[in-house]
């Protein structure tokens, strides 16, 4: 895969590393701002940049351009196209938490944390003009980049869902008995799935089914399976 589309699926960094998504949460809830204001602008201009012509075919000269400061203004703040690549991403994903951290609070159960988190990902995702112009485009980069980087991807985003589990866990909002590495690799490829195939059965846009379906589906996910009969 490749290290820019490695960013933007957010499978970023070493093994054993905070990935992008960690750190845009972090941020969110330390309310962490960037003054640095040329850095910001670099960094809109980047997004508009790979929102039009996308990324493969964008240059750091292209961005400058499009930021209205030199090249080497550019490397000053990002050494190379894949670190810009990443922050941009890391930028969107902060964003999202941003909005989910405050949608968060209206939902009072962990059932009703799963659902929000659920079609709130799903929406923010397809939605993004960037992470969801991919995927509307080229979805068939997506499905490679998902199958063939050796399940990182995918395990990045389960550490994250499971570390929102254990939190819930630790909390008594959840059973301690409840396998939550499993149940967050369910959740996660549940969701991935959508994302990556199109459906010709439920309708990703409406709200509406997608909470009915994380009810059915996935909030029973958040109970131990019971003891066999006889088990004392």
């Amino acid at each position: 895969m490749e290290p820019a589309l490695s960013a933007l699926m957010g499978a970023s960094g070493p093994e054993g590393s905070e990935s992008l998504l960690e750190r845009a949460y972090t941020d969110a809830v330390a309310r962490v701002d960037d003054a640095d204001e040329t850095r910001a602008r670099i960094l809109d201009a980047a997004y508009e940049q790979f929102c039009r012509m996308g990324i493969q075919r964008s240059t750091m000269e292209d961005v400058a351009r499009r930021a209205g400061v030199s090249r080497i203004t550019v490397y000053r703040r990002f050494a190379t196209k894949d670190t810009l690549v990443e922050q941009v991403v890391r930028r969107e994903f902060r964003r999202y938490f941003d909005r989910f951290l405050v949608e968060i609070r209206q939902a009072e159960t962990a059932a009703d944390r799963v659902v929000l988190g659920f079609v709130s990902s799903l929406r923010a995702i397809r939605g993004n003009p960037l992470i969801g112009g991919l995927i509307a485009t080229e979805p068939d980069l997506l499905v490679a980049s998902m199958v063939n980087d050796g399940g990182r991807t995918l395990a990045t985003v389960r550490q994250f869902v499971a570390g929102q589990l254990r939190r819930e866990q630790r909390a008594g909002h959840v059973s301690g008995d409840l396998d939550i590495d499993h149940v967050a690799e369910m959740m996660v490829r549940v969701s991935g799935s959508f994302l990556a195939i199109p459906s010709h059965l439920v309708d990703l846009d409406d709200d509406g089914q997608l909470t009915a379906l994380a009810r059915r589906f996935l909030v029973p996910m958040l109970e131990p399976p019971a003891a066999p009969e006889g088990t004392p």
